[in-house]
């Protein structure tokens, strides 16, 4: 631990893949999934990193997961393609995915590639930043495996949190870098307040009469175990326009899942096992700036754009406006240099994943930073 309770991202990297390795995955997407994982908690994205270790093992006990399956692309044209992940992780075929939309992208100017056959995948926003890194726009949404979200005057959950992520490069500017849930939280953050005993926000989360939830615990039930009540759309209710954020998680849900096979959460529940792999779908898009305009030049509208914001009279003293893609940047900054929050609990949990898979727990004894 790089000091009391956190823990450098070198060693949470190291800790996934040796886990990742020892329950069956090839050491090379093992790897890819590290890398995503530990990302997002250096990115403070706490609730797709390290934290879902507990639930993946979960998922691996039900016979769920198909760690050892390699991911394959089973339709490949000129500016498409499709990769079945085989029922393992989603991590190793995102990453995958988006760099042959990249590749594709050079060369038609835009490319799509769709993933079936997938688990959760981690942060969306980790394929998109993949783009943007190096000069294209990026794209990318998945499906979900919870029935989480209550649509606009529903008082069941249908859809889920389906997640949005947009990058775009810029000039001298960071790539501005947009991660959303198309609900108004997404599940794993309910879960981080939850082990952290912190009541939740009101408006998150309602019951079946469309009452506010606040207590995490409670929430959970609603969300896993009641068939009533759920997660509100993106926006919340219809006056603040959750119609919108509704509208949005079924254009994923339709592009990431529908368009390539996936699964649809409440017909499978109802007509597959628990043990049955979920079939989760995934979405990448990439787009090359440069075959509609001088890349340079692109560059340079976007930072004007960037700076534009930046400068924007704030509305409080001391909290400038930011773009998508600064707190994630300052959280990386900060974390590199204290480390990442690592509460007792998870520490607990690690450790006890680790011993049963045979391998060392090594984020007490490993330093460095990224």
């Amino acid at each position: 631990m790089n000091e009391a309770g956190c823990a450098s991202v070198d060693a949470i990297e190291r800790q996934i893949a040796i886990i990742l390795v020892a329950w069956g995955m090839p050491r090379d997407l093992a790897a890819d999934a590290a890398r995503v994982m530990s990302a997002t908690d250096l990115s403070g994205i706490d609730s797709h990193g390290l934290q879902v270790m507990p639930m993946y093992d979960q998922m691996r006990k039900e016979g769920k997961l198909r760690l050892a399956a390699v991911p394959g692309v089973v339709t490949d044209r000129a500016s498409m393609a499709v990769i079945d992940a085989g029922g393992s992780l989603g991590h190793p075929a995102g990453v995958k995915a988006m760099r042959l939309a990249m590749e594709k992208a050079r060369g038609a100017g835009i490319a799509a590639v769709c993933v079936v056959n997938s688990h959760h995948y981690g942060a969306a926003g980790y394929y998109a930043q993949m783009a943007a890194e190096e000069g294209l726009i990026g794209l990318s949404t998945t499906s979900t495996r919870f029935v989480s979200m209550v649509p606009t005057f529903g008082g069941a959950p249908v859809l889920s949190t389906n997640p949005l992520a947009f990058a775009a490069p810029a000039g001298r500017n960071p790539p501005v870098v947009l991660d959303m849930a198309t609900s108004v939280v997404a599940i794993q953050k309910i879960k981080v307040y939850a082990r952290r005993g912190k009541p939740l926000p009101e408006g998150w989360v309602v019951d079946g009469h469309g009452r506010p939830v606040t207590d995490a615990e409670e929430a959970l039930r609603y969300i896993l175990e009641r068939p009533e009540g759920g997660v509100l759309p993106l926006g919340g209710t219809r006056e603040m326009g959750g119609h919108k954020g509704y509208g949005l998680a079924l254009m994923v849900h339709i592009l990431a899942s529908t368009l390539v096979g996936g699964s649809f959460s409440p017909v499978r529940n109802r007509t597959q096992a628990p043990s049955d792999p979920e079939n989760i779908g995934h979405f990448f898009m990439a787009i090359d700036p440069a075959v509609f305009r001088p890349l340079a030049d692109f560059g340079r509208d976007m930072d004007e754009v960037i700076d534009t914001l930046h400068a924007t009279q704030p509305a409080e003293p001391g909290q400038p406006v930011l773009v998508p893609g600064d707190p994630e940047r300052e959280a990386r900054a900060q974390r590199r240099l204290t480390g990442i929050p690592v509460d007792a609990s998870l520490r607990a949990e690690i450790r006890a994943i680790a011993a049963a898979a045979g391998v060392d727990y090594v984020l007490d004894t490993v330093g460095g930073t990224a």
